[in-house]
């Protein structure tokens, strides 16, 4: 491999390894979305709730003189739980109908998926650095592509799951906004997906320079 696609690859790869602390960032934490109940005038405090792939965490927090109900990052008592569906001990009535529990156990499952894709590119991408190893690189720039497919299949999972939430009469929840989780799974698609072709691209043999001349009479690289 030629001096400058070694570059690019290294530049690929430096990309590639954003991405996946973005996506295991997302993956592991629970502020994929924030959500605000309809307000009583005469409370003092209120319940807003911070939640992502495995559970919820709400929070009571003070009210106000404007009758709003956050942001989340005010002090208060939190207390945070699994989804019922992931841990029977546990209690979260949020996710209690059946609608719910599906988005989020897809959500849950595809997200695996994206850091099983994860971990199968990165070995390709460690064995590559052997002696005439970077064949290697190819089938693993196709699981990278794979894990940004993922997480972006569960990033849409997981809006759907929100926006049937705020639409549904079974939760008090009436408004909702996107948190630094949502964020980092979003950036981590972009740099996956978008990095596992460009590293496809980089570490593709060498295109014939001349029309009489076929791939396997070229040079080979050094």
């Amino acid at each position: 491999m030629s001096q400058t696609k070694t570059l690019k690859v290294r530049v690929t790869l430096f990309c590639i390894l954003v991405g996946i602390v973005l996506a295991t960032a997302a993956v592991v934490t629970d502020h994929w979305a924030v959500l605000s109940p309809h307000l009583e005038h005469h409370n003092s405090t209120c319940e807003a709730a911070h939640f992502g792939l495995w559970r919820i965490c709400i929070k009571r927090i003070p009210m106000d003189d404007s009758k709003s109900c956050g942001p989340i990052t005010l002090p208060g008592e939190k207390n945070c739980s699994y989804f019922r569906h992931f841990n029977p001990g546990e209690s979260s009535e949020i996710f209690e109908f059946t609608t719910q529990k599906e988005y989020s156990i897809s959500a849950a499952a595809i997200a695996i998926f994206c850091l099983g894709f994860v971990i199968m590119g990165t070995i390709g991408v460690l064995l590559s650095f052997g002696k005439k190893r970077d064949y290697l690189l190819r089938p693993a720039a196709m699981f990278y592509a794979f894990a940004g497919l993922c997480i972006f299949v569960s990033v849409e999972v997981m809006r759907q799951s929100v926006k049937r939430m705020i639409d549904s009469e079974d939760t008090v929840w009436i408004e909702y906004y996107y948190s630094w989780s949502f964020a980092c799974a979003c950036a981590a698609f972009v740099l996956l997906f978008l990095g596992g072709l460009a590293l496809l691209l980089f570490s593709l043999p060498r295109m014939p320079r001349n029309p009489w001349e076929s791939c396997m009479d070229a040079e080979p690289e050094h």
